[in-house]
This record gives structure tokens, C-alpha cells and sequence, in this order.
């Protein structure tokens, strides 16, 4: 899967989630607003998680030293 396929997938993911908390947890307005407001934010620090390991493994920062000596 490419990287705009997987942003897909947790927006999807945050979409659920969202309906979910206010279909099972329906406990007023406010409450509502801040169990969505969870729900969303956790998803995004989980894609923005996700997104920095994925980018670092496409041009890698720590590279192999060789020796000419061959130790």
C-alpha cells in the first residue's frame, strides 16, 4: 500500500471511530464534542506516527561505514 492508500485507511479509521463514540456513548452534547474530539486527535497522532517512520525508511538518515582495510 502507498502512502495516500494508508491515509485513506485512517481517515476511514477516524470516520468509525467518530460514529461509533456518538451512536455507543451518547451522554449530552458536550460530551459528545469531547469523546469525537478524542477519537479524531488519537487518529491523527496514530497517521502522523505512522507517516514519519514510513518517510524516514524512504531516505535513511544512518548509513553502513565500510572499511577499505576490510576489518
Amino acid at each position: 500500500m502507498n502512502f495516500a492508500e494508508t491515509s485513506l485507511v485512517f481517515l476511514v479509521a477516524a470516520l468509525l471511530g467518530s460514529v461509533s463514540v456518538r451512536v455507543l456513548f451518547n451522554k449530552g452534547p458536550s460530551a459528545n464534542l469531547l469523546h469525537i474530539t478524542l477519537v479524531i486527535v488519537a487518529a491523527i497522532c496514530c497517521w502522523l506516527l505512522w507517516a514519519i517512520v514510513y518517510m524516514a525508511q524512504m531516505h535513511p538518515l544512518v548509513r553502513p561505514i565500510l572499511n577499505s582495510e576490510g576489518e
